[in-house]
Order: C-alpha cells, then structure tokens, then sequence
C-alpha cells in the first residue's frame, strides 16, 4: 500500500471537506477524492411541518446563501398550493435574491480566491488569506468590505434581515415598497454596479492575464453543464425560466422545474454523505473517470454563461462575446469559473437596477390568496454555487409529507472529484509534493466555491 496525503481541512470554502490523494507503491497518485463529511437531514425534519413553515427553516442551510434556499421553497410551496403569487411580490422575490448574488460573488472571489492570485499560489499559508490581502493591499481591502456591506445593507433594511431571510411569504412578498425605498436602493445599486466594472476590470489586468497557464490546465476535465435560462430566448436567468442541459459538445435539452427527475438522478457513494447527481436523461448511473466521464455536468458561474444563449443586460453580454472569442463555447477550463463569476457580478448589478427603475415595483400588492392543499411543488432557482432544486409533498393539511433537497454544491461533487484527481495526477510524481503544490490542489476546489 502506498502513501495517503491528506489535506484536511479544505481551506477557504464556504463549508467543511477533505482532500485524500492515495499514491502507489512509486509515488505517483493512484486516486484521489474530495471527502464531504457535512450531514444535512433537513429532507427527513422538514416532515410533518406545516408547508408555509418551510421557507423559514431551510433557510439555516447556509448562512452564505440563505435568500436562495428560502425562496426556492417558497416558489415550491407556491406549487404545491397551486398558487400563483402576485406579480409585484414575485418581483420582489426576484430582486433580493438577485442583490443575494451580488454580495456572495464579492465575498468569494476577493476574500477567498483572491489571496491565491493577488499574493501567490506558493506564497506562504499564514498570509495567503484575507488578512494578507489586506496587509499587501489595503485600499483594494478596503473597497471590497464597504462593497460588501453596501449590498448586505440594502438587503437588510428593505426585508429586514440579510441573512436567514423571512421576507418572501406563499404567494409572494410579506410587505411592499415604498417609493423612497426604491430611489434610495436605485442609488446603491448604481455604486455596486460601478464597483462590479472595476471588479471586472481588475480580474482582467491582476489574475486572468497573469495566469493563463493555470486558467488553461488547472484541473481541467470535460462535462456538460446545467442552469436557468429565460424561457423565451434562452438568456441568463437566476430566480425563474428553464432549466437547460448541455452536453459537452454544446447541444442541449430543456426542461421544466417539476420534470427534474426525469433527467437528474441521484446516486450514493461510498466515500462521501452527499448524493452525487447525474444526467439519468443521458444514462443511468455515472463515472467520475477524468478522461472518459460517463453522465457528469457541472452547475455553477461557469455552467451558466455556457448554457445561456445571451445576457439580456449590455454590459455582462459585452463580456460575454469576449469571453466566448476567446475561450468557446462550452469553456470547459475549471479556472474560468473565476472569471464567469465577475460576468455574473456584472449581470447581477445590471439586473438589480432593471427591476428597480420599473414603476410597478412599488405595487401594493404584494400577495396572492393562499388555500393550504395537497399536492407536490417544485422551486429552482440558481444559487451562486449553482441550480438549487427544492420540491416538497404536502397532505391535504397543508402539511410537508416529502421533501428532496438538491443544493447547488452537490451538482458539482462528482465533478470536484475529477479535478482533484485531475490536478493530483498532473503536480504529484513519484512522491514528490509540498504544501504549496497541495494549495493548487485545494485552489481546484476553491474555483467551483462549494
């Protein structure tokens, strides 16, 4: 038997994991896994609990993206209910999910992945973190923060809370807005959307253009790829549409939310407690084998710039065409997640803006009438770590009999996985390895922000 190295814990991801690379008799990895040890269970305590109770407890599965899980339930509650929310509460929906986004790109592209970049993939440990990034840099710092916190702000003072949400309610919105809550979120989404092209602007110049070599090799693999697009067109969507399966060739096929199950299946492993999702409209089962994969696709930044057809906003579309010039379509380089990212952060920006400049954002009403029924509901959105699937049975009560979680991280396990082993079998050889060889291991990892 040969050597198992351990990295443990995955450092700078919004979760918990470990990565073990087995090495062979000679010292070159024999196989490597990305262990997830989290437990989650909300399926199984959500049971019996009255359906309009939901949004507000699985809410607590990530305190990073709370507004996602939250209204991924309340959309499937809507369904179960057969309900259909006012269009101003729906659109308020759309709105705080949309600045959610905003505030988490920040977060994960200049407090996590940027120490890698901006101080060095083979800087020492103890400051390649935030921390470093503030001493080496402190202006950059000091704008990501008040960015940051202008966004998490803008969410708290028009629903009341940031994080673990209780504003969106079945049938739409618990209040509406008011004229001088929409001009004073107008203005701040202006400063973010200025900040977003800086964000943009700054990637371009002091990591993309610097690391082209990792942005190409960096555990690559190739899959296909899930995510939401506009039912009409095809363009970038993040709180309602179709969702759209892409091969890896770039053909695709698209699906409603309450069909998911006839093109995602979801298997058990034995190395990890996550289920890892699969194509089952592609085959039934799947392989992780990085050369030959068999039923993989990826979610995420990456996966949504490629499956939609355009950006309905003029600046994240810009970039889109620049993107695709240079790097095809479907990108398949696991680094330009990054990248996608700052598009996103773009578009999110943009967006936020077009639903608020539009005058029935302040419409009164805000909520649908709502019977407690029996039925089954399914709610997507597209959380920043990707497609987010919550579907929920109830009784004739009202009450959750069923619940199945599908979170965006789990989408890209079986991928996480392949890049590991991807990245172990390119760097390692013949037992040679060090910690800074091991972050670019990790930073594999970090690109998919699980």
């Amino acid at each position: 038997m040969g050597k198992v190295i351990k990295i443990a814990p995955v450092t700078r991801i919004e979760g918990h994991a470990k990565i073990a690379i087995h090495l062979d008799d000679a010292g070159n990895v024999a196989d490597a896994f990305l262990h997830v040890q989290s437990l989650r269970g909300f399926e199984k305590f959500v049971e019996g609990r009255p359906a309009e109770e939901i949004p507000r407890i699985v809410n607590r599965i990530c305190g990073i993206c709370p507004w996602m899980h939250h209204l991924a339930a309340t959309k499937a509650v809507d369904n179960a209910f057969g309900v259909t929310p006012a269009p101003a509460g729906h659109r308020l929906r759309e709105l705080c999910q949309v600045l959610a986004h905003v505030n988490d790109k920040i977060l994960h592209f200049f407090f996590l992945a940027a120490p890698d970049f901006l101080l060095g993939p083979d800087a020492d440990y103890a400051v390649r973190n935030v921390v470093g990034i503030v001493k080496a840099n402190p202006e950059l710092a000091g704008k990501v923060v008040k960015m940051r916190q202008l966004g998490q702000m803008m969410l708290e003072r028009f629903a009341g809370k940031a994080i673990h949400p209780i504003a969106g309610v079945v049938g739409g919105f618990s209040k509406p807005m008011l004229e001088d809550e929409r001009r004073e979120m107008l203005n701040d989404a202006r400063v973010l959307l200025d900040f977003s092209r800086y964000a943009m602007d700054y990637g371009k110049e002091n990591v993309f253009s610097l690391y082209r070599q990792d942005l190409q090799e960096l555990g690559n693999i190739t899959t296909g790829f899930l995510a939401t697009v506009d039912r009409q067109d095809g363009s970038l969507r993040l709180y309602d549409g179709i969702q759209r399966l892409m091969h890896s060739d770039g053909s695709h096929e698209d699906f409603e939310a309450k069909q998911y199950q006839g093109y995602i299946g979801e298997q058990v492993v034995p190395w990890g407690y996550a289920k890892i999702p699969y194509a089952k409209s592609w085959q039934e089962g799947f392989s992780l084998d990085h050369e030959e994969p068999q039923g993989i696709y990826r979610a995420n930044t990456l996966a949504r710039i490629n499956v939609c057809s355009k950006i309905s906003t003029p600046l994240a579309q810009a970039e889109l065409e620049e993107f695709r010039a240079t790097f095809g379509r479907p990108a398949q380089q696991t680094m330009l997640y990054h990248y996608a990212r700052l598009i996103e952060l773009l578009y999110a920006c943009e967006r936020t803006i077009e639903i608020l400049e539009r005058e029935d954002i302040t419409d009164t009403n805000v909520r649908a009438k709502v019977i407690p029924a029996a039925g089954r509901g399914v709610g997507i959105v597209e959380a920043p770590r990707g497609t987010l699937i919550h579907e929920y049975t109830t009784d004739d009560q009202g009450c959750i009999t069923g619940a199945n979680l599908i979170v965006g991280t789990t989408h890209n396990i079986g991928p996480m996985n392949m890049s590991v082993k991807q990245a172990a079998h390119t760097l390692i050889k013949e037992g040679q390895y060090s910690p800074e060889l091991l972050n670019r291991i990790e930073m594999a990892v970090r690109a998919y922000d699980p």
